[in-house]
């Protein structure tokens, strides 16, 4: 028998023989009958390597990509330019099969990929440790939530529902099993409401999740709710788009404690929604709670650059009731062309980008206001995504630009029944003017 190579019924009926039973229904004799589907799948039969790549091919075609589409869409995975470079020397050998280092000094390449990684993402968001990245922006949240409870021995964490409701989803599911309290704080006129904030923060609150840009798009003022939540000794944790710190304010300046996001759109392509990367980073006081792995450099035994694993809180490596985090790996590719990303764009790239995005944007949105078919649902600063609405049918909208060959906005009744026929439309810097003005040209005439 080859591992790779088909039983015949001959090989099956020799292997049953040899472990005592008369069919392979008999292996599963311990499970109820009425547990059971008893009926074949519903899958076709066999077929040859040039009909399974032919039908693969079928059904690929019956899916639109942002390669066939214009993309105005947003709400948490973006469309954001990514230079040849990154796909080039992420697909090399040493990076394209590597996985988590278990020996990690031999793997003195991978670590330096790691610590890279782990210098400008402190950079970009003003802090003092990252870790190795996480499985994505919404787990990042719940584990600086656990990070904020183990901090300040508290049981309760308030989010604003200015926050991607994926990622409250997320966060309601990792803190239910840990019996964290998640208290869900309102908005108004398209950010969080901080009277309410202040009314809801108490010593028993470990930590505040703001988002800014939060889920419209809007740049949240978190000055009062940094003042709120430390004058109660607990901990302001901010999700943040990572483009966006090309032009605003670090987290680190306005006070945060644990910064976290979503880095795909660091050189990460959409991906279908998945596989994505998280970014986990916080204030030196908080470097032992930190989940995963941090990387630091050293020299060898000769007084050459060398790089160790120097924290990793892994229950792999402690004992179970001692870990804070059931984090073992890290989305170490994703991580990769993250660190290739930033490097080749630099600062000025990174600037320009969130430039770019931000005047096209506005751009977009000044011109799809002007007609007064559509209006402005909020009246707030924004970056590169914004809300409006009109007297129509949002799915509508976004089924005649579809047959126009664009990805039109997120229908915001999906998680926000007060928002009815709400869309939120996201310009990146890929989108040139003559794709804008085709898309406000499409939205004039319905």
């Amino acid at each position: 028998m080859h591992r790779y190579i088909p039983n015949t019924e001959a090989d099956k009926k020799r292997m049953l023989e040899s472990i005592g039973v008369s069919s392979v229904s008999d292996l599963f004799s311990d499970i109820p009958d009425n547990l059971k589907l008893n009926r074949k799948l519903n899958i076709c039969e066999s077929m040859s390597e040039m009909e399974i790549v032919r039908h693969m091919e079928n059904l690929t075609d019956k899916n639109k990509s942002v390669e066939e589409l214009v993309c105005f869409l947003g709400a948490g995975a973006y469309d954001h330019y990514i230079p040849s470079i990154v796909k080039h020397l992420a697909m090399r050998s040493e990076f394209y099969t590597a996985y988590t280092p278990y020996q990690p000094e031999i793997s003195q390449g991978t670590l330096q990929v790691i610590f890279e990684y782990q210098t400008m993402i402190t950079s970009i968001t003003g802090m003092d440790v990252t870790n190795a990245s996480m499985y994505d922006g919404p787990t990042a949240t719940a584990e600086a939530a656990i990070m904020a409870c183990e901090n300040t021995r508290r049981k309760s964490i308030i989010v604003s529902k200015t926050v991607n409701p994926e990622t409250r989803k997320v966060l309601r599911t990792y803190l239910k099993v840990r019996d964290i309290e998640i208290i869900e704080v309102d908005m108004a006129d398209g950010v969080t409401d901080v009277e309410k904030l202040k009314s809801l923060v108490d010593k028993n609150t470990a930590g505040v999740i703001v988002q800014s840009p939060n889920f419209f798009g809007i740049l949240e003022d978190v000055t009062e709710v940094e003042k709120v939540i430390h004058e109660n000794k607990g901990n302001l944790i901010m999700y943040v788009d990572p483009i966006s710190l090309g032009i605003l304010k670090t987290p680190g300046e306005l006070g945060a404690d644990i910064v976290v996001g979503e880095g795909q759109s660091l050189g990460n392509r959409l991906n279908y929604g998945g596989p994505h990367l998280g970014f986990l980073a916080a204030t030196s006081k908080l470097v032992r709670k930190l989940p995963g792995r941090i990387v630091g450099q050293s020299v060898d035994v000769d007084g050459r650059r060398s790089f160790v694993l120097t924290l990793q809180a892994r229950e792999q490596h402690i004992r179970r009731y001692k870990a804070t985090s059931n984090i073992c790996s890290n989305q170490g590719l994703n991580m990769v062309m993250a660190a290739i990303y930033m490097v080749t764009m630099g600062k000025k790239g990174l600037r320009e980008v969130a430039l770019q995005s931000t005047q096209k944007a506005h751009y977009a949105y000044n011109e799809m206001v002007k007609s007064g078919k559509f209006k402005p649902l909020f009246d707030k600063p924004f970056f590169k995504e914004f809300v409006v609405s009109s007297d129509i049918d949002a799915s509508k909208v976004n089924k005649e630009l579809l047959n126009k060959g664009i990805l039109g906005g997120y229908e915001l009744r999906k998680e926000y029944n007060e928002l009815n026929n709400g869309l939120l439309f996201c310009v990146t810097e890929k989108r040139t003017k003559e794709e804008i003005d085709k898309l406000i040209g499409a939205l004039e005439v319905m």
